[in-house]
């Protein structure tokens, strides 16, 4: 062992000691905090469908999100670094978009009238502001490190209907998917058909999505994306991969997990109910159907394959569409896995509740990470970057991108709350300052003056700013007519007292009245 070891120690260098830390910290992210009932038989999570779980889980999907954008990276890949998360964005994004489904459906039955404004609050403030805000920073970056782009490519990017930033697909799709819940719900009765509705839209958008391919297959010369010089040298811009609405798989492929969590809502208390009657084996059951649903996403994509284009046989859309329909049930049925996993264990800790808070910031600010970075990657030693090996460069890579993302991603979410502090200012009126005599002789036992200081936040010793002065006189008001309503209370009971006392006394002497009259009748009577 020791030989072995010895004669190998040349090829361990600190990235793989590194590599090692660095998923052992992600794996370790799965027992901080946890709330584990694995084998207490009949205890169960309660509060696994919480939203402070939920943020956990998408702190969690969020981290993932980035890994799998790092580890697509050409030197990431060439060197198969990260290989595990390179495939594994759809099963992130599916997380955030039950999430989506689940609290949307939940909230509309908790709060009445949630659909009035419900355009305005939460598609536009909520998705749509923050992705123009994303689109302003990109462009604004654009400008400053001189990346070229066409006159027309500027407008249209800064429009949306282009991709600025193509890790922005998300708000995009999940607008499209509120919209679509809003119509159903606001215009169908019946949920069922709502249901079908939104489940037939899903199906629709992958479809179209496979169709549309990675690039403009429909013009130029035929296989022209095959061709390196035309592709840069001939091919318009807007010919490109990733430049339009829905190039590329990952528009669609995980979208059917919002459906599962809009169902999952609405019969959230059959499906716990079910599971609860017995556990062990219903999860098992479930748990193999979700392999099986793998082993067929698996099967689509070695078969078939999302990236045909480049076989040279066209963009042969058959294929594409079969390795969607083979993915599709893995998607529908691995967030429902997941949550009923939770019923028995599940994890909230603060790195996973951080990153949930700035989920959706911080992945739409990990590319520019990427691209501010890239030069770390460089493992040719005529670079000034270079660290000794490859991996040395890529894991100061990895490490930086993650560092800088959440830096990124919390200054898009302060600058997108300030702006939208701006535009959706709150319509409360000020309290009205109360009606208060002015006392010219301003001394402490003046109940008005002193009343008048606390509203102006200047007496003496009083370091309350005036709102907090306002509400301690609107205390103290409410205590004096508290006073006022037991003095009322005492000043009647009084009243009435005095009101039973001659009576009171009037009663004995009618009672000794009433005795001699008495005598007096019983003396006749014997005479």
């Amino acid at each position: 062992m020791a030989s072995f070891i010895l004669n190998h120690l040349a090829d361990i260098h600190w990235w793989n000691i590194a590599d090692f830390i660095v998923g052992f910290l992600f794996v370790y992210l799965l027992f901080w905090g946890r709330s584990n009932k694995l084998f207490k038989k009949n205890e169960y999570n309660e509060d696994f469908l919480s939203l402070d779980t939920m943020k956990s889980l998408r702190g969690f999907a969020a981290i993932g999100v980035i890994l799998h954008h790092i580890s697509q990276q050409n030197y990431f890949q060439m060197n198969g670094i990260l290989s595990p998360f390179v495939n594994a964005g759809a099963y992130f994004v599916a997380i955030f978009f039950f999430c989506s489904g689940y609290g949307l459906l939940k909230s509309y039955d908790s709060k009445p009238g949630y659909l009035k404004k419900f355009i305005s609050k939460r598609i536009i403030k909520a998705i749509v502001l923050p992705f123009y805000i994303d689109v302003l920073l990109y462009g604004a970056f654009y400008a400053i490190v001189k990346i070229h782009l066409e006159k027309e490519q500027w407008i249209f990017n800064l429009t949306g209907l282009t991709m600025m930033n193509v890790y922005a697909w998300f708000p995009i799709v999940l607008t499209l998917l509120y919209l679509v819940f809003f119509l159903t719900f606001r215009f169908v009765r019946n949920r069922k058909v709502c249901f079908g509705i939104i489940l037939g839209f899903i199906l629709l958008m992958g479809i179209g999505t496979m169709i549309e391919g990675h690039c403009a297959w429909w013009t130029g010369p035929k296989n022209w994306w095959c061709s390196e010089y035309y592709y840069m040298n001939e091919a318009k811009w807007w010919m490109g991969e990733k430049i339009f609405w829905f190039h590329g798989e990952w528009w669609a492929n995980s979208a059917p997990a919002f459906f599962t969590g809009l169902v999952f809502a609405n019969y959230e208390k059959q499906i716990i109910a079910f599971f609860k009657k017995d556990y062990k084996k219903r999860f098992l059951i479930l748990f193999g159907i979700t392999e099986l649903c793998f082993l067929l996403s698996d099967f689509g994509q070695t078969k078939f394959g999302y990236w045909t284009e480049f076989n040279l046989k066209g963009p042969e859309i058959g294929n594409k569409i079969a390795t969607y329909f083979c993915q599709f049930p893995l998607l529908l049925i691995l967030p429902v896995t997941v949550f009923i996993f939770l019923m028995k264990y599940h994890v909230s800790n603060p790195v996973t509740r951080f990153f949930g808070k700035y989920s959706l910031h911080t992945y739409l600010m990990n590319l520019m990470a990427i691209q501010c970075l890239n030069f770390l990657q460089m493992a040719d030693e005529s670079s000034p970057f270079y660290m000794g090996h490859a991996h040395n460069n890529l894991l100061a890579n990895a490490l930086a991108v993650i560092a800088l993302t959440v830096a990124l991603g919390v200054l898009e979410y302060k600058i997108t709350d300030t702006v939208r502090g701006w535009i959706y200012k709150d319509k409360v009126k000020p309290a009205p300052a109360p009606y208060t005599r002015i006392s010219l002789l301003a001394e402490e036992n003046d109940v008005y003056a002193r009343k008048m200081n606390m509203f102006r936040g200047d007496l003496a010793g009083d370091d309350k700013t005036p709102l907090e002065s306002q509400k301690a006189a609107e205390k103290a008001e409410e205590k004096k007519a508290e006073k006022a309503e037991k003095t009322d209370k005492t000043e009647k009971t009084a009243k009435t007292e005095k009101a039973e006392q001659p009576a009171k006394k009037n009663a004995p002497a009618r009672n000794q009245s009433k005795s001699n009259q008495n005598k007096k009748k019983s003396n006749k009577k014997r005479k």
